[in-house]
């Protein structure tokens, strides 16, 4: 399995499906699926029981997983999308943009 590049909390833009060309903010990185879960992109429609989070139940708008492959990372210099390298400064892994070499902080 390939090393995931993608955060949660990094902005990304979205290079293929439905939503393609939008940006969002990763909420969540579900690592065995490769996939991640970004705010307001891939929004589905799900039928739901009434519960204490949702009393009436009924149908809600949620974020679905998107595979990280169809996600690129912004660049934080640029504000562009670009590919992410890791590189080692001090013995520590530090993310940067490929594009400008700015190094992506969390």
């Amino acid at each position: 399995m390939s090393n995931i590049k993608i955060r949660k909390g990094d902005t990304v833009y979205v290079r293929s499906g439905e939503d393609r060309g939008r940006t969002g903010r990763v909420l969540r990185v579900i690592r065995d699926k490769q996939r991640a879960v970004v705010e307001g992109i891939n929004i589905v429609s799900k039928s739901t029981k009434p519960s204490a989070k949702h009393p009436q139940g009924g149908i809600i708008k949620m974020e679905a997983p998107i595979h990280i492959s169809n996600l690129s990372l912004i660049d934080p210099k640029t504000g562009k999308p670009t590919r992410v390298g890791i590189k080692r400064e001090n013995g520590v892994k530090v993310r940067y943009s490929k594009k400008s070499g700015e190094e992506i902080k969390q």
